[in-house]
């Protein structure tokens, strides 16, 4: 069996915290640790966490960081964390690993991990342990108190599964994070923290599709809760659309931060990126800076696309 270390994220989730480790101790797969990092709560969250930590003390494992450092750097640092410590783990094999963030507030359901890591197992034997490969699935959204609000996450947001290219990556995240495998040839390219990245899913995503590949499979393996407290969340199609359709100035700073995304990303893989890549990204990165006409011949030449016809329509209106 290979070891699967979970590297969740906490911060204020006292509420759902408990359940969601449950969760994870009902897995049928049992070779796993689970690594908590807390970014500063000031509730219940940590005891919760010590408390479990007590209990299985080989199992789980809890940080507290020294400041508040955000949801992603919290994400991302407590995975580079986890990956320089994973082998000191009790439950940690003589073989590479694999990683899978989790959300606080979320339940697994029991064959999560099983099924994420058959299908991973699958991209490594298709391309090798060598090459960084990421995983997801789809989720089933719920309420807080877990009544099902949509049966898949995918369906009800539209998003494309099937366009996992970098060029697409780039533009439009499809990675739900709480879904997500990640082998140790991926992980082990984040050395350093970024200086800037919108999502941590996002930016894996990015390292995966830039230098290796990235699988969807197509199960729930999670009920996806939805409350106030959510960093991010889901919506319906059309509510996307009329939202989108009402902050169109919104729309267009976040499509700059998408490009500092970028930026960052080529600042600091630059020098290991394949020429096609390296240009795929220097040209995005700098979108904004080019005048209207080679915005638009760019998006169109190098396929920066979002899922579906209205959403690069809008694209194409903000550019």
């Amino acid at each position: 069996m290979s070891t699967v270390n979970i590297v969740m994220a906490t911060y204020q989730g006292e509420r759902f915290l408990g359940e969601q480790i449950e969760s994870i101790l009902h897995s049928g797969y049992t070779d796993w640790c689970l690594y908590i990092a807390d970014d500063g709560s000031t509730d219940r969250t940590v005891e919760i966490a010590k408390s479990f930590e007590k209990r299985y003390p080989e199992r789980i494992h809890v940080h507290v960081n020294s400041r508040n450092r955000g949801c992603t750097l919290n994400f991302l640092s407590a995975l580079k964390r986890t990956a320089n410590r994973a082998g000191e783990s009790a439950c940690s094999s003589n073989v590479p690993g694999y990683y899978m963030f989790c959300d606080q507030d979320d339940v697994w359901m029991p064959d999560k991990i099983e099924q994420t890591l058959r299908y991973m197992k699958q991209m490594e034997k298709k391309y090798g342990k060598q090459a960084p490969a990421a995983v997801f699935t789809d989720a089933r959204v719920v309420d807080e108190k877990l009544t099902q609000i949509y049966r898949s996450f995918y369906l009800v947001s539209r998003l494309d599964t099937r366009r996992l290219d970098l060029a697409h990556i780039l533009m439009e995240n499809k990675l739900i994070g709480c879904t997500m495998m990640m082998n140790d040839a991926l992980v082990s390219m984040l050395t350093e923290l970024p200086e800037y990245a919108r999502y941590h899913d996002w930016w894996m995503a990015l390292i995966a599709a830039a230098f290796g590949h990235i699988g969807y499979y197509p199960a729930v393996t999670l009920s996806y809760r939805q409350h106030g407290g959510n960093e991010v969340g889901t919506r319906k199609f059309s509510e996307y659309v009329k939202i989108r359709l009402g902050a169109l100035k919104k729309q267009k700073e976040e499509l700059l931060l998408t490009q500092k995304q970028a930026e960052s990303f080529l600042e600091m893989y630059g020098q290991k990126l394949n020429e096609k890549n390296r240009r795929l990204i220097g040209n995005f990165a700098v979108l904004s800076k080019m005048n209207w006409a080679k915005r638009r011949w760019c998006m169109l030449r190098y396929r920066y696309y979002k899922t579906g016809i209205v959403r690069n329509i809008g694209v194409f209106l903000i550019l």
